[in-house]
C-alpha cells in the first residue's frame, strides 16, 4: 500500500523582556488567491494559498463553552504531563501548543479517528462549537496580552502565537478543511515540494519556526524526519517575553542550597523578593504562590510540595485539583526565595498521545483523515514538540496568566509568609481570565 504521512509539529517556546504583543494569524482574505513568497514572509520557493474564508474576529461563543474548553485543555495538560513525568530531570512543555496543532489536525479527521483524537485531547465540545471556541480563546488571550498593567523602561511584554500548514504542491486538500483552519485558527497553506526536495522543505519550516520564536527553536525538525512521502506538516509556535510586575533585586541573588529528589544537596542561584502581596495558599503537603507579569492577566504559578512529598504531589495532580487550589488563593505578604533556571525539553509526543486514546491516528490501516483530502490516505507519523524556558530576576521566557493583583481580596495585615523554594517544584504559566495553562513544567535541579 502506498502510504502517505502527516507530520504534526508542536512548538512551545518562551522568551523574555520585549515590548509589543500580537497574535499573528495568517492574513486570510476573500477570494482564494496565491501570494508571493515575499508577501507570505517566506524566503524560499513556495506559494501561499489563502482560503476564501476570512479569520473570524468576533466569534459568537457562549461563555460557558469557553470555560468548558479551558477546563478541557487543563485536563489534557495534566494527562499529558502524567505521561511524560517519568523522564529524568527538568521538564517544560506547552499543552496549549499541543492542543492547537492537534485540534487543527482533528479538523481533518473523520469517524473513530476523530473520536480518538477528541478523547486524547479531552475535548468535549461538539464540532460546530469547538473551533469557534478555540478562536474566541485565542482572541481573548491576545486581547489580554495587549493590556500592559504599567509602562516601564524597555520592552516589558510580548506574546506571539502562530499557526501554519505546509502541504505538497499539487496535492488536493479539502476546501472545508482549509476554510476551518483559516476561519478559526488564522492558518494558511504554504506549498512545498516534499517529493523532490524534502530537505529544502524541512529547512523552510524550521526557518519559519525559528523566526516565529525569535531564534529560540532553531531546528525542531531533524534530518530524515521529512521525506518524499510526506504530504502535510501542521505547526504551531508560541513566543513569550514577560517582565515581572515585581522584579527581583539582582543584588540580593546569592548562592544557596537546593535539595534534590534523592536528598542530596546542590547549589543554586536563589533570587529574593520580600514583602510583596502575592496570591498564595497552603494546603495539605504543599504551598502555591503566583507571580504576576506586567500584563496583568498572566501569572506564573509555583506549586511547591513539602520536603519529601514531591513525587506524591506530582502523581496526584489533576485538572480538577488545579482548579480547586486556584480557588483557594488569597492575598498574602510573602517573602519569597526561588532559584533561577534555564533549560529546554524535546519531546516526541507519539507514545503519550497513543496512550491517551489517539492510537488510530497513527495506524496506517485505519487512520481516517478524509476530511483533509480524498486524494490519498494520510496518517500521523510524528508529533514533535520542543520548549525552552528562562526565569531570572527580570522575568520569564514563557507564556503566562496573572492572578495576584487582579480579582484577589486583600487580607488583613499580619506577619509575612516565608517561602523558600529550595526543593523540587512544579510551575504553570496561566491566562487567568480563562484558566488556560499555556506552559507547564517542573524544576528538580536548577
Amino acid at each position: 500500500m502506498n502510504k502517505k504521512w502527516i507530520y504534526g509539529l508542536l512548538i512551545a517556546t518562551i522568551m523574555v523582556m520585549t515590548g509589543c504583543s500580537t497574535i499573528s494569524p495568517s492574513p486570510i482574505t476573500s477570494p482564494t488567491e496565491v501570494v508571493s513568497p515575499t508577501e507570505a514572509n517566506v524566503t524560499t520557493d513556495t506559494e501561499y494559498i489563502k482560503s476564501e474564508m476570512a479569520r473570524e474576529m468576533a466569534p459568537s461563543v457562549d461563555p460557558a463553552d469557553l470555560t468548558t474548553l479551558a477546563e478541557d485543555n487543563a485536563a489534557f495538560a495534566l494527562d499529558f504531563y502524567q505521561q511524560i513525568r517519568d523522564a529524568d530531570g527538568n521538564l517544560i512543555f506547552s499543552p496549549f501548543s499541543l492542543s492547537l496543532a492537534l485540534t487543527m489536525a482533528k479538523a481533518g479527521a473523520e469517524g473513530s479517528t476523530q473520536e480518538g483524537m477528541a478523547e486524547a485531547l479531552n475535548l468535549s465540545l461538539p464540532e460546530d462549537t469547538l473551533y469557534p471556541a478555540f478562536d474566541a480563546l485565542l482572541l481573548a488571550i491576545n486581547e489580554s496580552s495587549e493590556q500592559v498593567t504599567e509602562e516601564r523602561d524597555g520592552n516589558p511584554f510580548q506574546l506571539n502565537i502562530a499557526n501554519g500548514l505546509w502541504g505538497q504542491a499539487g496535492f488536493l486538500f479539502e476546501e472545508a478543511f482549509l476554510d476551518t483552519l483559516a476561519q478559526y485558527f488564522g492558518a494558511g497553506l504554504y506549498t512545498v515540494d516534499y517529493q523532490n526536495a524534502p530537505d529544502a522543505a524541512r529547512q523552510l519550516i524550521n526557518d519559519w519556526i525559528n523566526d516565529e520564536t525569535e531564534g529560540k527553536i532553531p531546528n525542531l525538525i531533524p534530518e530524515g524526519a521529512i521525506d518524499s512521502l510526506t504530504r502535510l506538516v501542521l505547526a504551531n509556535a508560541i513566543y513569550f517575553n514577560g517582565s515581572w510586575y515585581y522584579p527581583f533585586d539582582e543584588n540580593q541573588t546569592e548562592q544557596a542550597p537546593f535539595y534534590l529528589l534523592d536528598g542530596s544537596e546542590t547549589t543554586a542561584e536563589m533570587m529574593q523578593l520580600n514583602g510583596e502581596r502575592l496570591a498564595y495558599t497552603r494546603g495539605d503537603g504543599y504551598q502555591v504562590v503566583q507571580l504576576p507579569y506586567l500584563s496583568a492577566d498572566f501569572v506564573m504559578t509555583l506549586w511547591v510540595p513539602d520536603s519529601g512529598d514531591f513525587e506524591t504531589f506530582e502523581a496526584g495532580l489533576a485538572g480538577d485539583q488545579i482548579t480547586a487550589i486556584r480557588e483557594q488563593l488569597g492575598s498574602e505578604e510573602v517573602n519569597l526565595q526561588m532559584p533561577k533556571f534555564d533549560f529546554k525539553t524535546s519531546t516526541n509526543a507519539n507514545d503519550p498521545l497513543r496512550t491517551l486514546g489517539m492510537d488510530e491516528a497513527f495506524d496506517p490501516e485505519v487512520a481516517d483523515f478524509s476530511g483533509m483530502t480524498r486524494e490519498d490516505k494520510l496518517l500521523i507519523t510524528d508529533v514533535l514538540h520542543k520548549a525552552t524556558i528562562t526565569v531570572d530576576e527580570n522575568g520569564t521566557e514563557a507564556a503566562a496568566a496573572t492572578a495576584v493583583i487582579l480579582g484577589v481580596t486583600s487580607a488583613m495585615p499580619g506577619e509575612p509568609i516565608s517561602l523558600i523554594i529550595d526543593r523540587p517544584f512544579l510551575f504553570t504559566i496561566d491566562h487567568k481570565p480563562t484558566g488556560t495553562i499555556l506552559f507547564m513544567g517542573r524544576v528538580v535541579q536548577p
